[in-house]
This record gives structure tokens, sequence and C-alpha cells, in this order.
């Protein structure tokens, strides 16, 4: 159960890793993957660790503010939440920011790689932002230490044997990587919305309400049919557009041979 939950919960996370991964040098983006998401188990079962013996620390607000248009009751886990949701968002707008600029540097696309310590940093920091849910849901189903690090570790293992294929996915089929962004963009107002639930944000009298897990699968199934689709339509258009491109031309050469004749 715990296994499987780390899965289901864990795709965002999966997303993230093979998004972030292509800024690395090609050569080194497998190695840049395995260690991210490495190093992210070891921190993972840290956290577990420390959660078991601390979670009232993390649960326990320490900024609270109320005031006419705003209340809140701010603790450790809805700020490290919040901060995961907003840098993602902005990850997100920035990188679609960058595909409908490519035009502006001659249509490459091509982007200085960043430095291998740098993405693989920021996999383990964003891995542990995404930890914290499916953690506090393991501690939930069980107080077992050690039945939750085995689970961890297994899908730590299922998260690097699936990174490098969703990654060459991605790779060979360029136009997901569009739907991929906005699917992290989605990723980003959900923690957002959650982090502002774990905070009891109010703004002007209206409690955040979180986004469920239910809600942004059924979110991306739909984007994913409406990509499909789009694809599919797409590829009879540019058939329509070949057929009677080549009619054009037959006529043209019916015209030609009559002129030749006469």
């Amino acid at each position: 159960m715990l296994i499987l939950l780390q899965a289901v919960l864990g795709f965002d996370n999966l997303l993230y890793i093979s998004l972030e991964s292509q800024k690395a040098p090609v050569e080194k983006q497998s190695m840049v993957r395995k260690w991210g998401i490495g190093l992210a188990i070891l921190l993972r079962i840290g956290l577990l660790f420390l959660l078991i013996h601390l979670v009232q620390y993390f649960q326990d607000p320490f900024w609270v503010f109320d005031n006419s248009f705003a209340h809140g009751k701010v603790n450790v886990h809805s700020l490290i939440v919040l901060g995961g949701g907003a840098f993602i968002i902005y990850t997100a707008v920035k990188e679609i920011w960058h595909m409908l600029s490519m035009e502006h540097s001659g249509g490459t696309g091509e982007v200085k790689p960043k430095s291998t310590a740098s993405v693989i940093m920021w996999i383990v920091i964003m891995n542990i932002v995404f930890s914290f849910d499916s953690i506090l849901s393991a501690m939930a189903l069980t107080d077992t230490f050690w039945i939750m690090a085995v689970a961890i570790v297994i899908s730590g293992l299922m998260m690097m044997w699936l990174s490098d294929r969703v990654s060459a996915f991605l790779r060979k089929n360029r136009m997901y990587e569009v739907l991929g962004l906005f699917v992290l963009f989605i990723v980003g107002i959900m923690l957002v919305t959650e982090g502002g639930h774990l905070g009891h944000l109010k703004f002007f009298g209206n409690e955040i309400v979180p986004m469920s897990k239910t809600t942004f699968y059924f979110v991306l199934a739909v984007l994913v049919i409406v990509e499909i689709v789009q694809s599919r339509y797409q590829k009879n258009i540019d058939s329509m557009d070949e057929a009677e491109e080549i009619k054009e031309n037959k006529a043209e050469s019916k015209e030609t041979i009559k002129e030749k004749l006469r």
C-alpha cells in the first residue's frame, strides 16, 4: 500500500525531475537524475525520521496574523509547501515564455546548460518539497519506521528507472514538453493552495481551499485527451493540405502540357 501510495503521489515529482534534468549537459542528464533521486531518497528517510519525532513542531503555527483583509496561522509545513509551489509556478512560466520566444533566437531554442551540481541541488530540494505529503500520508497508515523507509527506497528506485524513460519520451516528442510544463504549472497551483490551506490563510473572509489529487488527475486526463485530439486533428489538416497541393500540382502540369501542345 505504501509503495502504491508513493507511486501515485510521486508522478508530479517525476515530471519535474524529467524536465529539470534537461537543463544539464546532455551527456550528464541520466547521471544527474540518478544522483538527484538517490540523494533525495536519503534525505527523505532523514526527513521521515525527523517528522516522526518532531511532527508537532512542523504543524504548530509560528506566525499568526489577523486583520481586515487577511488571516493566517503559518507553520513550517505550510511555508515549505507554499514556497515549493511558488517556485514550480515560476519555473513553468519561465520555460513556457522561453518556448514562445524561440523565434527571437533564430528558432533554435538552445539554452546554455546549467551546472550539474545546480540541477542536482534543485532536484533534491523539490523532491523534499514533494515528499511531505507522501511521508505524512505514510505515517497515517503505519508508525513502523523501517516499513516506511523500505517503501521510500523502492519507490525511489522505481522513479530512477522511470525518469530516464520519461525524459527520453519528452526528447522524442517535443510537443509533449508543452503539455508537461502546463501540468507542472497546475502542480504549482495545487501546492500553493495546499500550503495556503495548511496555513489557514483567508483573504477578505474567503478561505483558501486545497486542490484535491482527484481534481489534479482529472485535469491531467483532460489535458492529455486534448493534446491527443489536437495532434490527430493537426495530422488530418496536414494530410488534407498535402492532398490539395498534389491536386494543384497535377492541374498545373496538365495546363503546362496543353500549352506545349498548342
